[in-house]
């Protein structure tokens, strides 16, 4: 099959530079003319499930059992609800199988995981793997339910041979084929930095560990690492589907940042608050100082009574009329006429009004005494 007539789906790209903290891909292969795999990434849940069977068959029973864990799965990590997700994605199986939904004998193998903060939770039924990268060193987490495995730990084959065994593809257990299947259950302790795959044996029956490792270690976003070790697969034969997840861990250090910006986010708005509330008091403050304080000036010959202060602030006046008297200017004492020109202040409008009074009785003693 020509390279530009197979079809494989990836988690949404992100823009170049961008980094994002989980990544998927699937691909039919090389050899392979449709793709039985299927794959959950919707975070904290992750799963990849290889379905069996053949045409018609393996597609539905994986795409059965993602959609009913979808369903089923616990909102946050808990060992017991997961399980029974995984259970009940093995009953709907065989019962589609019955139904006519699909076709007697059709199975599928799910590795499910489920990673928040620092904790990882795992249910595992076949040969998909979930590895996970500490510490810059890969370690296989899942135990493969296969014939090869079996022997392996037997004693009567190595990896090596395994690798190249004709009975190599044969699991022995899968969802679909027994009602009372249970999943292995795995809970773990992770920490930031860490890195998980997950994968169907399409990428772990064709590259070998170390080269997973050192993809893993290289490719710093999980949706180019992804993308990645499926053309390495592709690369090296692909005589499989391929499915691939990595996703990073963040745990509490992604907790502690979002913490942190809450904080400074609230932070500033305290401030911003408080700022106001100065801001506001200065401006009831000086409103009030002005229109309380007085001075008495001199408009056109006579006294006048003005509230707030003789000054101007970037040309807005500080003081305001409110009212001109009777009293000459003229009928004052020269020095009392030039401190007019300034502006006489007092504290009060009452103050100034007195002031008037003063004014206004030495003027008519200035009167009587010149008549």
């Amino acid at each position: 099959m020509a390279r530009e007539q197979r079809s494989y789906k990836s988690t949404q790209r992100t823009r170049k530079g961008a980094v994002t903290t989980f990544g998927s891909r699937t691909d039919v292969g090389c050899v392979r003319d449709h793709n039985e795999d299927s794959l959950i990434v919707t975070p904290p849940l992750f799963a990849v499930a290889d379905g069996m069977g053949g045409h018609a068959a393996g597609e539905v029973a994986s795409e059965i059992a993602v959609n009913v864990l979808a369903e089923f799965a616990p909102k946050d990590l808990d060992g017991a609800v997961l399980e029974h997700a995984v259970e009940e994605a093995n009953r709907e199986i065989i019962r589609a199988a019955h139904d006519g939904r699909g076709r007697d004998g059709m199975g599928t193998t799910m590795t499910a995981c489920m990673l928040e903060n620092e904790r990882l939770l795992i249910a595992q039924v076949g040969d998909s793997r979930a590895y996970l990268l500490h510490q810059g060193k890969l370690q296989q987490l899942t135990r493969d339910h296969s014939l090869m495995a079996d022997m392996i730990e037997a004693g009567q084959l190595t990896p090596e041979e395994a690798r190249h065994h004709p009975q190599r593809s044969v699991i022995t257990r899968a969802l679909g084929s027994d009602p009372h299947t249970r999943p292995d259950m795995y809970e773990i302790n992770v920490e930031t930095g860490d890195r998980l795959l997950v994968c169907s044996d399409g990428l772990s029956s064709m590259i070998r560990d170390e080269q997973i490792e050192a993809t893993m270690r290289r490719v710093r976003d999980p949706q180019r690492c992804a993308s990645q070790l499926v053309n390495e697969a592709i690369a090296a034969g692909g005589h499989d589907n391929v499915t691939v997840i990595v996703a990073d861990v963040t745990g509490f250090a992604e907790k502690r940042r979002k913490k942190m910006a809450r904080k400074t986010k609230l932070s500033v708005a305290l401030v911003f608050v408080l700022l106001l509330a100065i801001l506001g008091g200065t401006a009831w403050g000086v409103h009030t100082w002005l229109h309380t304080t007085a001075y008495l000036g001199n408009d056109n010959g006579k006294v006048a009574v003005y509230s707030g202060v003789p000054a101007d602030v970037f040309g807005v006046p500080l003081h305001s009329q409110v009212e001109t008297t009777d009293v000459n200017v003229s009928d004052l004492q020269p020095g009392t006429a030039a401190r007019l020109q300034d502006g006489i202040r007092v504290d009060t409008l009452d103050a100034a009004n007195d002031l008037v009074q003063q004014y206004r009785d030495e003027a008519a003693q200035h009167n009587k005494a010149e008549g």
